[in-house]
């Protein structure tokens, strides 16, 4: 369930089977699971070992949908391609923000290149570019101040 959007058939189960044969997640997975559910629900997800259906999965926030599993791979693909409208750009810089603060430094790294690309490509940054080359003052007077 670790995914930007998760799509279940009615007849899907969920659950953790860790400490029943003596494993467990102590790093990304269980803290991952908490914010998804909250920390009471992750740990009873995890110390009871219960299975969940489809419904309770979707009630308790793990997954987005629920589906008939006949209609499963359409409505996958629909969302796929509802995604593949829009822009690759503003949906690239939208998962680098959601995965920021989960990733520490290295995401926030990736969040800081993302908009340096931007910027980049903006023609502020191609104003900047073109005065330096021209050994000229900048012109950014015509660019928005945005505090």
């Amino acid at each position: 369930v670790v995914c930007d959007l998760t799509i279940a058939a009615e007849n899907a189960r969920f659950g953790q089977t860790g400490p029943k044969v003596g494993s467990f997640d102590g790093g990304f997975g269980a803290s991952y699971l908490a914010r998804i559910v909250g920390q009471k629900k992750a740990r009873e997800i995890w110390y009871l070992c219960d299975q969940y259906d489809a419904q309770e999965a979707i009630d308790m926030g793990l997954v987005n949908k629920v589906v008939p599993l006949d209609k499963l791979e359409e409505t996958y693909v629909e969302w796929a391609k509802k995604i593949l409208k829009k822009s690759p750009l503003a949906i690239r810089m939208l998962k680098c923000a959601f995965n920021a603060e989960l990733d520490g430094q290295a995401g926030i790294q990736e969040l800081a290149g993302n908009a340096t690309l931007l910027y980049y490509l903006s023609d502020e940054a191609k104003e900047g570019k073109n005065a330096f080359l021209e050994k000229r003052e900048p012109d950014f007077s015509k660019f928005p101040k945005f505090p």
